[in-house]
């Protein structure tokens, strides 16, 4: 069954006004085929529009549409994507999903690799899925921007890291992209001894070539769990070699920054927190392009949190009380300081800040996105939480109260006796929380993806 079938017309929207009938099967737009979501977005986009549709006998009908330029049509379709999401070809040396245990819910060991969700939902892709025709397509449609999973440059390199013998093809795709200027986000998941070192000098020296067209590159720690059994081998980054890793990155940027005003790329938080250094001043991340990959996310929050902190009166403290955070252990310490700037306006915003050692992946994972509801249960019973204990958003599956070991936020307030209010990576809403004002709601991403747990692939952050 087609996949761009109408499942519902939202009421009074320009569909709907234009008598568009659920059931049917939206074919073309302005005589364009409609494949999936990206053709449909895009050719949707005029205000005056001609729809061919199908109904389920096959007849075939067409109405005109007036509507704002931009404004959505009001459809829904089967899936969010119009098609089926596309799993990855690959067989990544480094593939969080490969890391997991089994019994987990069958969500999670989908891994994708599809161009629509890049320009949609952010997601990085290696192009091995991308054809001649697909990539012509992001061209003609100006898809931008892509991101990208680079990891290397160097062709042969990259067909060992990923897997696949065709790898290589992505670096030539990016540089034709750089010719039409399709605007590229870079990601390159480093892996001590692999593809670091001079490997990741020629990579950053040929990404930066391809300027302004690399619009940003980070650069992120590989996440190695206690499940690797019959995997390549592959070690945690130390104190000395995240160290050393920081002090290549910077000085690259620090280099490209003389030439072109921008740095180009950047090392992520936990790059800086394995290595014992202190995180550069807000300033340093320029435009935050890769925050999603943790490239500076612990810097604007404690921005944001200071900024709270300076325009909060004593009349907004009023209902504040005892309080506790849990967060991953690489955070921990910055939270404790946060807690720490708050008590000192306010001595009733007394905070209590537990880091959470990650007994269900292993404890070489310390990021708070991969915290599970057991092991919060397991190491917080029976410690003093106060009035409500705080937790990063991203510990849950977006949109829902449930975390990765299916463990519900209820069970966890059950067996901990406490409130548990998940605070989203926003200094303004969690010193609210730490005052006890109940955070929103988490928005609910489209359902197409787990999406922090696929930041995670290479990382969750937080």
């Amino acid at each position: 069954m087609s996949l761009t079938v109408i499942r519902a017309v939202a009421p009074h929207s320009p569909a709907g006004r234009a008598g568009v009938r659920v059931g049917e099967t939206l074919t073309h737009v302005n005589g364009r085929p409609i494949v999936d979501v990206l053709d449909y977005k895009f050719y949707s986009y005029d205000p005056k529009l001609t729809l061919t549709l199908r109904d389920p006998g096959g007849a075939e009908r067409t109405v005109r549409v007036r509507k704002m330029e931009g404004e959505d049509l009001g459809l829904d379709f089967e899936t969010y994507l119009m098609d089926r999401a596309r799993s990855c070809a690959n067989r990544c040396i480094f593939c969080f999903v490969d890391q997991l245990p089994p019994g987990m819910r069958k969500t999670l060991y989908f891994k994708d690799d599809d161009a629509r969700l890049s320009f949609l939902m952010g997601n990085y892709i290696t192009l091995t899925n991308l054809s001649d025709r697909e990539v012509q397509r992001i061209i003609d449609l100006r898809v931008s921007p892509v991101n990208i999973s680079v990891h290397t440059t160097d062709r042969a390199l990259r067909a060992e890291m990923l897997g696949h013998k065709n790898a290589g093809r992505g670096i030539d795709i990016m540089e034709r992209f750089a010719k039409e200027r399709i605007t590229m986000n870079c990601q390159i998941v480093s892996c001590p001894g692999i593809n670091d070192g001079p490997a990741l000098d020629k990579t950053l020296a040929d990404l930066a070539a391809l300027y302004p067209a690399v619009n940003s590159v980070s650069v992120v720690p590989v996440g190695v769990t206690r499940f690797r059994e019959g995997l390549y081998p592959l070690e945690s980054y130390t104190r000395d070699t995240a160290a050393a890793l920081v002090d290549q990155v910077e000085a690259f940027a620090a280099a490209h920054f003389e030439k072109t005003g921008t740095r180009l790329v950047w090392c992520s938080d936990e790059f800086y927190l394995l290595a014992g250094r202190a995180l550069p001043p807000e300033d340093y991340f320029e435009d935050f392009t890769q925050l999603d990959n943790g490239v500076g996310m612990l810097c604007l929050l404690k921005a944001e949190f200071l900024r709270a902190l300076d325009l909060m009166g004593p009349e907004e403290m009023e209902g504040a009380g005892p309080f506790s955070i849990a967060t991953g252990v690489s955070a921990a310490p910055y939270l404790r300081e946060l807690a720490e700037l708050a008590e000192a306006k306010n001595p009733k915003l007394a905070g209590a800040v537990y880091p959470v050692v990650n007994r269900f992946f292993g404890e070489t994972i310390t990021v708070a996105g991969l915290v599970t509801g057991g092991d919060l249960i397991e190491q917080l019973r029976g410690k003093e939480l106060g009035e409500r204990l705080l937790i990063p958003a991203n510990m849950l599956r977006a949109g829902e109260r449930v975390f990765l070991d299916d463990v519900s936020l209820d069970d966890v307030e059950r067996e901990l006796g406490v409130p548990v209010f998940p605070v989203a990576q926003d200094g303004y809403e969690l010193l609210d929380a730490m005052c006890g004002a109940a955070p929103p709601d988490i928005p609910s991403a489209a359902p197409v993806q787990e999406d922090e747990f696929y930041r995670y692939n290479p990382g969750v952050r937080g």
